[in-house]
């Protein structure tokens, strides 16, 4: 039988696999069911046997390099708690880049039409919800399970976003938008990066050689879907701006321009429909 560990004790297992001390308070407050501020006045209190069973087992996954998302089953993105799975990408702090450079070209009033190219969780769509209840936010993904996930997260927090299965812009086929954001794949194939992600859908995170096959589709595909003064923004790697500009400016996109994220790293990059 395993010897009952205390608070202070499991928090020093945590160290001693190499997991973050904050990640292990998060595991441990989901093993017992109380915020961080418990934790630190029960340093002493012993677990019990289901909460170091629980506690154990996520502190494994961790160190085995799982996203602590996925081991929690949640994820904060914009100021919304998302549920998330393997089936979908962790949503990252750097695409909130791409959701306040949407907001900046929506009027807080204003009747605005939507599309989120590839949702996976529904964060961007949801968070555009969110911020926007006027707009109508439409969102697409090939992955029915990533589409279930980001239904879910719209139950859940009482946003309207409409959801529709299929491959980038056809499940739209015939319909305008204002605005298209998207955060499509765009790792290239055999990147060196991609061993650390092994956990997260590789459909969700590589796109051919380049990785800008994903990108070029959707750059071809929307001017057909755009109001004329409509824009499209991108969410792409660091070392890809320079390549999805001239992508837009090839397909008539005018005011073409790249935003960066709080890293200072190119993060996002979009252009008008000439009007």
């Amino acid at each position: 039988m395993r010897t009952p560990l205390t608070i202070a004790q499991a928090q020093q297992h945590a160290r001693q696999l190499g997991v973050d001390r904050l990640d292990a308070q998060l595991l441990l407050c989901e093993a017992v069911q109380q915020g961080r501020a418990w934790l630190f006045a029960h340093d002493t209190d012993t677990l019990t046997p289901p909460q170091q069973s629980r506690f154990l087992a996520d502190l494994q996954r961790r160190a085995a390099g799982e996203p602590l998302a996925y081991i929690v089953g949640e994820k904060e993105f914009f100021g919304l708690t998302l549920q998330v799975s393997r089936d979908v990408l962790v949503p990252r702090p750097d695409t909130e880049t791409l959701v306040e450079w949407a907001l900046s070209l929506i009027p807080d009033q204003a009747q605005t039409t939507v599309l989120d190219l590839g949702t996976g969780s529904g964060a961007i769509a949801l968070a555009i919800q969110h911020a926007r209840p006027q707009t109508k936010v439409t969102a697409v993904d090939a992955s029915e399970a990533a589409l279930l996930m980001a239904q879910n997260n719209a139950r859940i927090l009482h946003l309207p976003v409409s959801f529709h299965h299929g491959s980038w812009l056809t499940p739209v086929e015939g319909q305008r938008f204002d605005l298209i954001v998207s955060n499509p794949p765009y790792i290239a194939e055999g990147d060196p990066h991609m061993a650390a992600l092994g956990f997260e859908p590789k459909q969700a995170l590589t796109s051919g050689p380049d990785g800008l096959d994903d990108l070029r589709q959707i750059v071809a595909a929307a001017p057909d879907h755009l109001q004329p003064g409509g824009w499209l923004l991108l969410e792409h790697g660091y070392d890809q701006p320079v390549a999805v500009a001239q992508l837009l400016r090839d397909h008539g996109f005018s005011n073409v321009s790249t935003r960066f994220d709080l890293g200072g790293q190119a993060r996002c990059t979009g252009g008008q429909r000439p009007a």
